[in-house]
């Protein structure tokens, strides 16, 4: 997670001519200045709101032969992550969708600059990261993963990153989850409470040190959270978000401290070109690890007048006494029959690094795994058990749908107990009641002899571990707890 410093020559075949004016201006003026690095003590994550790439962003790039992150890049290169959100997707204009609102196509090139200047990672969870359609998506994606760049989208999230200096205690590993809750034009949204939102949460909850989610949300310009994203913030920090960074209104609203957790309902605009003079006012997350746990200080920002370029603020910093002292422990190692089990990252999937008294024991090969956790499934004196949810296709139908695993985890890796077979009917959701034996699964209204995957109806049923797979369980105390905790008793 290191910014790779690329060097930006003359014009590459293909690009447009702002392109090459972009680039080769840039290749002149020579690296964004190095000033105002802070010392590095612990792990530090820092988090910025939207960038722009588009509009009058590139005129003024090539026009000055400036980064635009010349006066803020120093900052950004003395820390572990540093996140914004972009706002576009790469292509030309002729691509935008039909729709309403402005459509932010990023010349290919661009992108170049974000690594350049010390960002390690991208957001790609808003309403304009499909103005260009899923392909335009995509292309985007590809593009900064070949920049070296994390590309943070909700369809890939959890993705895990560990951070500070590695096989020590300093390191820990940060789980980043996406989400957007304002419409694009492809009419792309999520849900907040969902089923499929909690799953993630509780996936990158169990696996990582600290979860923060990075969600687009809000109205836009309005200075203080509306009662949506308050909400919103109250069940994401009770679902296990340890921190949590908002964009999209473009202007700064007050972090507070909720339920003992950081939250930053908005950062307003790193670099944009809107000229409101509250727009030009924006906020960078700074959060340090140490400790055994983490907090948080908001660093501003300011955009002169007739620039779009970032810069930090010459006016007073402004305590937010709300958040600094919101201190967050880290969560615990997750452990199964005495192996700690750590999260490796491959994209779209997850590895287990399995590992006893700071030995690496083994890795597994890639899963899809959607949900992970532990019990002694056959009783109090039995071995303890790591349960899965992983995404696999169906043998019978073809259909690629949420199948459950039982594995035992020693020395050697985990070995398979119960392959994935299915339920009594098709999955949503599992997890292991308190206690870790019985197991409360949210059902399909469909069945597998006349499948129908679109189907609205859920109903729950508990079962038990038998030793080779899962039978129902005839208990109405365990199943009116069951219905309860995904809501269906309401």
């Amino acid at each position: 997670m290191t910014a790779r410093a690329l060097a930006l020559g003359a014009k590459a075949p293909g690009l447009g001519l702002l392109g090459g004016l972009v680039l080769a201006s840039l290749s002149a003026a020579g690296a964004p200045a190095a000033a105002g690095a802070a010392p590095q003590s612990g792990t530090r994550l820092l988090f910025a709101g939207d960038v722009l790439l588009s509009r009058q962003v590139p005129l003024e790039i090539a026009s000055t032969g400036r980064s635009p992150f010349t006066e803020v890049a120093g900052l950004f290169g003395g820390r572990d992550l540093v996140l914004a959100n972009l706002e576009g997707a790469v292509g030309a204009e002729e691509g935008c969708l039909p729709g309403k609102g402005p459509c932010f196509p990023i010349a290919p090139e661009l992108l170049a600059l974000l690594p350049r200047a010390g960002l390690t990672a991208l957001g790609l969870a808003n309403n304009h990261a499909r103005d260009l359609g899923q392909e335009g998506l995509e292309k985007t994606r590809e593009r900064l993963v070949a920049e070296g760049l994390l590309a943070l989208d909700f369809e890939n999230s959890p993705r895990f990153v560990r951070l500070g200096k590695q096989g020590t205690k300093e390191a820990v590993t940060v789980a980043l989850l996406a989400l957007s809750l304002v419409k694009g034009r492809e009419g792309t949204v999520n849900d907040v409470p969902s089923v499929e939102v909690a799953r993630k949460l509780r996936l990158a909850r169990r696996l990582a040190d600290l979860v923060v989610v990075f969600v687009h949300w809000g109205e836009e310009l309005l200075e203080w959270p509306s009662a949506a994203q308050r909400a919103a913030a109250e069940w994401l920090v009770a679902s296990g978000a340890s921190l949590v960074v908002g964009h999209h209104p473009h202007v700064v609203q007050s972090p507070e401290c909720v339920a003992g957790r950081p939250v930053f309902f908005s950062l307003g605009n790193l670099l944009f070109d809107q000229r409101y003079s509250s727009s030009k006012e924006g906020l960078l997350a700074d959060c340090q690890v140490e400790g055994g746990a983490f907090a948080c200080r908001g660093i501003p920002t300011e955009t002169p007048l007739r620039s779009s370029f970032p810069r930090l603020a010459s006016r007073p910093e402004p305590s937010f006494s709300a958040i600094e002292g919101c201190r967050v422990p880290l969560s615990r190692p997750f452990e199964v029959a005495g192996v700690t089990l750590r999260p490796v990252d491959r994209d779209d999937r997850l590895a287990l690094q399995g590992s006893r008294g700071g030995k690496v024991l083994f890795t597994t090969r890639p899963l899809r795994a959607l949900s992970v956790e532990s019990g002694r499934l056959a009783g109090g004196e039995g071995e303890e058990l790591l349960f899965t949810l992983e995404r696999h296709p169906s043998a019978l139908d073809g259909e690629d749908g949420v199948r459950p695993y039982v594995y035992a985890v020693g020395d050697a890796g985990l070995v398979a107990r119960w392959r994935g077979s299915g339920l009594a009917w098709p999955l949503v959701d599992a997890r292991l009641l308190p206690g870790g034996r019985l197991l409360c699964a949210l059902h399909r209204g469909d069945s597998y002899l006349v499948p129908g995957p679109g189907a609205q109806e859920l109903h729950s049923e508990v079962y038990r571990w038998n030793g080779f797979g899962f039978s129902s369980v005839d208990d109405g105390g365990a199943a009116a707890a069951c219905s309860a905790f995904w809501g269906l008793d309401r």
